[in-house]
């Protein structure tokens, strides 16, 4: 099968690109460097995904059996104008056109079935706004033109490899044998996709019957609460440490932020639930996800292997847990 990763470079690309070529598909990815490290056998197209006339040269006279569309640009946002741009020039050349979207794309809300509607065009936060926007243009272009779309949206994404500070954001702490936030009550809800899963269900739904014209959720079916999330950090590493509650309008009021520099429970780990149903990719896919105990502790081989851990600041958090000792102990 011959193969397109536009990115591939990155956390979940650079895995679905390594699982491809074991496969022994043929697989180009698409990036803005002039080379990868990815190995020989994978051919390098270069254009800033962002650019339409450089995406237009890179892709002309090219046809593929399933493209893969992974990348995001967090600094410049993707918006859906892109998305539709790429998969246009590709129609009539691919066989399927595979959309890495979010479960962000629903906005929020809880047990999101695939059918649901999706965030507004006028939603606030860019990136929710550029996924939903994303895939209604293309399974408008799916309707109207025939392009083979399919849509993945996962949740938060672990696994060996996360370029985000989450995991390894907790890790590192019961390392230095500190104790670890907790914000609120500990029961807002999370839910995960295990890497090794998102990659499976990627390439199978390349070659599944009826997977065209479909979105799929992709996760654990179950969510989890904070404090179970914790409890399963500490269980996959087999260390403890102490838990301290902090009320979230404490954090806030203290300068805490879900994504830093006031960093209090890993990089976007606090924001409100959005939890979906899996349902329908178990059917038509066959998706079995890998128990969260499981990957987590594929996951915490990796961190002691090769996680670069940085001196860090605890400045902050020791400021709000002398606070809260404070307040208790008043």
């Amino acid at each position: 099968m011959r193969v397109l990763v536009i990115g591939g470079t990155q956390f979940i690309g650079r895995r679905l690109v390594a699982a491809l070529s074991k496969g022994g598909h043929d697989v180009s990815i698409l990036h803005r460097k002039p080379e990868h490290d990815l190995g020989k056998k994978v051919h390098n197209l270069q254009a800033d995904r962002n650019d339409a006339a450089q995406m237009k040269s890179a892709l002309a006279g090219k046809s593929f059996d399933t493209v893969y569309d992974m990348v995001y640009d967090w600094d410049r946002g993707t918006p859906a104008t892109v998305v539709e741009s790429t998969a246009r020039m590709l129609t009539g050349n691919v066989g399927r056109y595979i959309f890495m979207s979010s479960v962000a794309a629903y906005g929020d809300g809880l047990n999101h079935h695939e059918g649901d509607a999706l965030a507004s065009d006028d939603h606030p936060d860019r990136y929710v706004r550029n996924k939903a926007q994303s895939e209604r243009a293309l399974f408008r272009l799916h309707q109207r033109h025939g392009t083979p779309a399919v849509t993945i949206r996962p949740p938060f994404v672990y696994g060996p490899g996360n370029p985000f500070y989450r995991e390894q954001y907790f890790w590192d702490r019961l390392r230095d044998k500190r104790p670890v936030i907790l914000p609120g009550d500990g029961r807002r809800l999370m839910q995960f996709s295990f890497v090794n899963d998102l990659v499976w269900a990627c390439m199978r739904a390349a070659e599944a019957p009826n997977a065209i014209g479909h979105a799929f959720n992709i996760a654990n079916a179950r969510p989890l609460t904070q404090a179970e999330v914790l409890d399963a950090l500490f269980a996959a590493s087999g260390k403890q440490a102490e838990v301290v509650r902090v009320p979230r309008e404490r954090i806030m009021r203290a300068g805490g932020h879900p994504m830093g520099p006031n960093l209090y429970f890993g990089v976007y780990f606090d924001l409100p639930p959005v939890t979906m149903v899996i349902s329908k990719a178990q059917r038509v896919l066959g998706l079995k996800p890998t128990p969260f105990t499981d990957g987590l502790k594929e996951t915490y081989k990796w961190y002691v292997r090769h996680h670069q851990k940085k001196v860090l600041d605890y400045s902050f958090e020791n400021q709000l847990l002398a606070k809260e000792r404070s307040r208790l102990a008043s």
